[in-house]
């Protein structure tokens, strides 16, 4: 995550923790369409770009994958030790920096769970995750609904631009909200082909323990995710 256009998480880092572990948007909601989407892991290196505090990387260690994990968030990073252990590697460093640690070709698959839209460089930071693919690799990316951001912040549905929002725990998210047409626009510069898009559903469960989450995302998106596939320009 970015530092200069990022949540803060440093400081809210328990908070969020608590929050994501079991709710309805990031339990029932993202982990398992993102999860979904990537398919079987099992003996395959899967990069998490942005773990935060670790909840998708336990998951992809539980099915068998060797998981290396960074976050620009230091807490972050602490979280995730105190959850994986020796399990995983985990790295702090900041998804707008180039991934000059890791060799080119070394990942199977990566992750980049509801981050991209703080970073301002897409395409360049899109970039270096495609770098550390390997040919037939595939990169999972899942943001906020173009729909939801123009439902949030008004305007053009066109809009491109950061905008604000004020989290119940205190935290100012400032994130970069576009139509859909720019984010594949994006993947594409980077080198990328969108072999599936996902428009989330409700995971079952979220009926009787977020019944007021489960009737809203039943009818209306928050979240979508895309499966991108390496561009072969040879």
């Amino acid at each position: 995550m970015t530092t200069e256009n990022c949540i803060p998480y440093d400081g809210y880092a328990e908070d969020f923790e608590e929050a994501a572990s079991d709710n309805a948007y990031n339990a029932l909601y993202d982990r398992p369409a993102v999860l979904g989407l990537l398919g079987d892991v099992k003996g395959l290196s899967v990069l998490d770009a942005g773990c935060g505090p670790g909840l998708y990387a336990r998951e992809l260690v539980a099915r068998g994958a060797e998981v290396t994990g960074f976050d620009q968030s230091g807490d972050m990073v602490a979280l995730a030790r105190r959850r994986l252990g020796p399990r995983a590697t985990l790295v702090q460093h900041d998804l707008a920096r180039p991934l000059d640690w890791i060799a080119s070709g070394t990942y199977d698959a990566a992750i980049m769970t509801l981050v991209v839209h703080y970073v301002p460089d897409r395409v360049a930071c899109l970039r270096e995750l495609r770098r550390v693919l390997r040919p037939e690799g595939r990169l999972i990316v899942s943001t906020s609904h173009p729909t939801a951001d123009w439902a949030m912040d008004g305007g053009s549905y066109f809009a491109e631009k950061f905008v604000e929002d004020q989290w119940s725990c205190g935290m100012l998210s400032r994130f970069w909200r576009q139509p859909l047409e720019s984010w594949f626009t994006e993947f594409w510069e980077a080198g990328f082909l969108v072999e599936r898009l996902r428009e989330m559903r409700p995971a079952e469960g979220m009926a009787e323990s977020h019944p007021e989450e489960y009737e809203k995302l039943s009818r209306e998106p928050g979240f979508i995710a895309f499966r991108l596939a390496v561009r072969d320009d040879g």
